[in-house]
């Protein structure tokens, strides 16, 4: 008889993954805030239907990830420090080009080994909710609406994969100003916001998602380096364009 070695058993989470999950979840939302109490021991017990061991099992995991952290008689805390560090980057943004490709140069340190990890860290449902938002991409262009929500689900969905959750804060923190095609963003162009530029953008997503759904770590990393890449030399065209303009004598912008 036969045996199969190569059979992939995905293993149950544990009830106190099942809570640490949810609790990010809020987290992520901003349903918990920076530097909010969480409900007491008592209270999450009663929330999620398991026993106290199971509760202190998930609030140790959050406090060593240093997303929360315990006081003296006081309670648990959302921590406020990396959140608060953030946010003050981001409101110094202003619309400049220049700052566009600051936060790509970011992003390509972050999202570039977010997709490797993601290729071997992922989940089954973790890989359904990458492939949601691809579709959902698609859906918005076909109805002619904003894309930028779904490409920035999609992005956030790779770094939720890596089951680390500081790649995830990092986007949140750069949030809509991350994607260009997305009309509310300040470096947003009706070039951008074309279906010639975002069919493109989808075939730069559709390589990472197959990367990551083969289970390729390297392959990821490369077509996540390709799509920011693009990103950059579309940015330094634009700026190119700009220059262009100035020197033919025009203040009008491309």
């Amino acid at each position: 008889m036969d045996i199969v070695t190569d059979l992939k058993v995905e293993r149950k989470p544990k009830l106190s993954e099942t809570v640490v999950a949810a609790i990010r979840e809020q987290l992520q939302a901003g349903l918990i805030q920076p530097g909010q109490k969480l409900p007491t021991e008592g209270q999450l017990t009663e929330t999620f239907g398991v026993s106290r061991t199971v509760i202190r099992e998930a609030l140790a995991q959050l406090a060593a990830a240093g997303l929360v952290e315990p006081r003296q008689g006081a309670g648990v805390f959302v921590i406020e420090q990396l959140s608060t560090a953030f946010s003050a980057l981001t409101s110094e943004m202003g619309t400049k080009n220049s700052i566009a490709l600051n936060v790509l140069e970011v992003r390509l340190a972050i999202e570039i080994e977010s997709a490797g990890l993601a290729a071997i860290r992922h989940n089954a449902a973790q890989e359904a909710e990458i492939q949601e938002a691809f579709f959902e991409f698609d859906m918005l262009l076909l109805k002619d609406q904003p894309t930028g929500p779904a490409d920035l689900a999609f992005h956030r969905a790779i770094a939720s994969a890596t089951n680390n959750p500081f790649y995830v804060e990092m986007l949140d923190v750069l949030g809509r100003r991350a994607i260009p095609c997305d009309v509310t963003s300040p470096w947003s162009t009706e070039v951008a916001q074309s279906e010639e530029y975002q069919r493109g953008l989808q075939r730069e997503h559709l390589a990472i998602l197959n990367a990551i759904s083969a289970g390729d770590a390297e392959a990821a990393r490369v077509a996540m380096r390709a799509h920011l890449t693009a990103s950059q030399r579309r940015y330094l065209g634009r700026i190119q364009a700009r220059h262009g303009f100035y020197e033919a004598g025009s203040i009008k912008e491309p």
